[in-house]
């Protein structure tokens, strides 16, 4: 079975924003961005990928990405 992969880390490179940046942003902790940015999250909610979304200028599929040959 595949996996859904979080590229927020690229996304937040790609537009040279930071971690406490986008915390004031989109109105989420430090703390459940960066498990975000590295993936160790199981969900996500709509309404906070909206704000991120909307934060970076950027879709949902910007953000994530389905492998399906990576193994959990």
């Amino acid at each position: 079975m595949g996996k859904i992969i979080l590229r927020l880390d690229r996304i937040m490179a790609d537009r040279k924003v930071s971690l406490k940046e986008l915390s004031d942003r989109v109105g989420v902790s430090n703390v459940n961005l960066s498990k975000m940015k590295t993936g160790k999250i199981s969900a996500i909610r709509f309404s906070t990928l909206e704000a991120i979304c909307a934060a970076l200028d950027c879709q949902p599929g910007d953000i994530l990405e389905y492998d399906p040959d990576a193994v959990e």
